[in-house]
């Protein structure tokens, strides 16, 4: 199910006496109906909502995550407008999951994430749990030329590659992209950035290492070592020809993102993360991101909102 973005989506501070120096997000969005005539595009960024928990109540976690895209745009509506000169953003709406139809809810996402990419946008999906992954990668897959290699860079406490044999979920879906990868002959190039120990079992790590995933710990990020890091992702994102970027809120620390369905005592800062996002959108590779697992009836005076909001704001002017 599909549902066009509003006016009323959008609604923030005034502040008339500026002008256009005194512009806000909010009355600079341009709405973008992905069900009828979309022009052709080169360089503007499009948001694209997928309001969906049906993945993590599957996977035993607190629902909520559904907010998540409403809660986000809340928190972007008053943001200056800083766009590099010539940028514009675009809402272009929200898939929505009806009736626990997960699957039919990610074939759609696809859908508009494939056209958006055609079109010639940078798609930015607002989550929805990391289900939401699985859609948009198959979205990214279908937009690729042909010898196109892909990478995934996933910040995230979590592999999210378990067993989809009972039903996909969001603990699979980078299992079933590697599964559809390999199928079709393809490399399965996917890098982690901030596994927890204590939030993967060892049939996750083994997993992990049959499909050659390579990660990086929490704790390896924490001590400092941010030129190893920034090394490793720079080999990386040398082997591939385009990159999705997926952003798990649940990679940051619960005092900076409380409202995730599986908190993180010990998790990341914002600013041991933000360098590391800025270095993997600046390299000129990534054709899409998302940010997942936003859930407003957890949070704390929008506080993980505003966090997923200003991560969008940093990542759109380097990405820019």
């Amino acid at each position: 199910m599909y549902k066009p973005s509003d006016k009323t989506t959008w609604k923030g501070r005034l502040d008339l006496p500026d002008g256009e120096l005194g512009l806000r997000w909010h009355q600079i969005i341009r709405l973008l109906d992905l069900a009828g005539e979309v022009p052709e595009d080169h360089g503007n960024f499009a948001l694209l909502g997928f309001c969906c928990d049906e993945g993590v109540r599957r996977n035993q976690g607190r629902v909520g995550a559904a907010g998540g895209p409403a809660a986000v745009r809340q928190a972007m509506s008053s943001f200056a407008s800083h766009l590099p000169l010539g940028v514009q953003l675009f809402d272009g709406g929200d898939v929505l999951c009806a009736n626990q139809h997960l699957e039919e809810a990610q074939a759609q996402l696809g859908r508009k994430v494939e056209l958006l990419l055609q079109k010639g946008f940078k798609a930015i999906v607002l989550g929805g749990g990391h289900e939401t992954a699985y859609g948009h990668f198959s979205g990214i897959r279908k937009s690729l030329k042909e010898g196109e290699r892909l990478g995934i860079i996933n910040f995230d406490a979590h592999f999210d590659l378990r067993s989809y044999a009972q039903g996909s979920s969001s603990g699979t879906p980078f299992r079933q992209i590697a599964h559809d990868l390999h199928a079709a002959g393809r490399n399965f190039q996917y890098l982690c950035l901030g596994i927890q120990e204590y939030g993967n079992t060892r049939q996750l790590f083994q997993t992990a290492a049959e499909l050659g995933v390579e990660y990086v710990s929490a704790q390896g990020i924490q001590v400092g070592a941010t030129g190893a890091v920034q090394e490793k992702i720079k080999q990386f994102m040398a082997k591939v020809d385009k990159l999705y970027l997926s952003i798990d809120l649940d990679v940051f620390a619960a005092a900076y993102a409380p409202g995730v369905s599986a908190t993180n005592a010990l998790g990341l800062t914002p600013h041991t993360v933000l360098p590391l996002l800025t270095q993997v959108v600046s390299s000129g590779k990534v054709v899409s991101l998302d940010v997942v697992e936003l859930n407003p009836t957890l949070d704390l005076d929008d506080q993980t909102a505003k966090l997923a909001a200003a991560l969008i704001y940093q990542l759109v002017q380097a990405w820019g």
